[in-house]
């Protein structure tokens, strides 16, 4: 049974259950799907993942409020994104585990991922972001190769070595800051810089990935091979705007995973009727058409 973290509060229960239905339609085996939560999650909200899982996702419920005190946690993010950092104390029982965030639609099989990969004496594997224009600086600014930042809203964690060094107090400490931009990637990307092995980007595809102006960037950092891969296969990661509040890259394929799920999930959510009314246009062929080729002129020409 491959253990998966996630971390999510009442309020992002759909999209939570949105990425877990893309999981299971692409991945096989079961999943002991550890949720860090820092609100309970109603039972009610706990019995329809149940049945959504069908037997292939078991839920355990880690309550972890406050567990972060003195961590320096930026407005722009919740408690909960920095769970992860505690994952090798959390699940004593693995020796190794995956992370994935709520805002991501799978399309690759992450069983097959985790029975696969060997990790040695690495601390992660993550995938690379390519490095776009002004980014490098930052990169550099925290001691890191631009080349070797990585996203760690997917990550395949070492618990056993990260366990052994201790490198949950070490996360932990570099948080401690204010001056961070993403306080917990920023310090993941600090503390194990040298000790990661780099996954495919099909793996995590940010937002970026996607978009033909930034084609180049990616060719630097994975070469001529994977760009038509990566639109077609990717996992999609919503870094910028949330396919539920805007039109956005990859907008469709969060729909359609949504429009799949059961009546009694979509019922803890209400959507923006706005946002609701372009997908219900914007699913018909011809509309759809329309609008991905203007976004395509607009998207080259910038």
């Amino acid at each position: 049974m491959t253990p998966l973290a996630i971390a999510f509060t009442p309020n992002y229960f759909v999209p939570a259950a949105t990425m877990l239905k893309s999981l299971m339609d692409a991945s096989t085996g079961e999943f002991r799907v550890v949720c860090l939560v820092s609100e309970e999650i109603p039972r009610r909200m706990q019995e329809k993942l149940e049945r959504m899982g069908n037997g292939r996702l078991h839920f355990e419920y880690i309550p972890l409020k406050g567990r972060l005190e003195g961590l320096y946690i930026d407005p722009r993010y919740t408690e909960a994104a920095s769970f992860r950092l505690l994952l090798p104390e959390l699940l004593p029982e693995y020796d190794k585990a995956i992370y994935i965030d709520c805002d991501m639609i799978v399309r690759q099989d992450i069983g097959r991922l985790y029975r696969d990969t060997e990790l040695g004496r690495n601390l992660l594997g993550a995938v690379y972001e390519a490095a776009i224009e002004g980014q490098a600086a930052r990169f550099l600014a925290l001691g890191c190769d631009p080349a070797r930042y990585f996203n760690s809203g997917f990550l395949l964690m070492n618990l056993a070595q990260m366990r052994r060094e201790n490198t949950s107090r070490e996360l932990l400490e570099a948080c401690r800051v204010p001056y961070l931009e993403f306080p917990d990637q920023d310090a993941l990307n600090i503390v194990c810089k040298g000790r990661v092995l780099p996954l495919s980007p099909l793996y995590n595809s940010i937002r970026t990935f996607f978009i033909p102006k930034y084609k180049a960037d990616f060719e630097r950092q994975y070469g001529n091979g994977l760009w038509e891969q990566v639109q077609k296969e990717a996992t999609i990661h919503y870094t910028g705007g949330k396919p539920w509040k805007m039109f956005t890259v990859r907008f469709r394929q969060w729909w359609q995973v949504y429009d799949s799920l059961h009546g009694e999930i979509k019922e803890e959510w209400t959507p923006d009727g706005r946002i609701l009314r372009f997908w219900k246009l914007y699913r018909t062929a011809p509309c759809g058409c329309l609008i991905d080729g203007f976004r395509a002129l607009k998207q080259k020409l910038a």
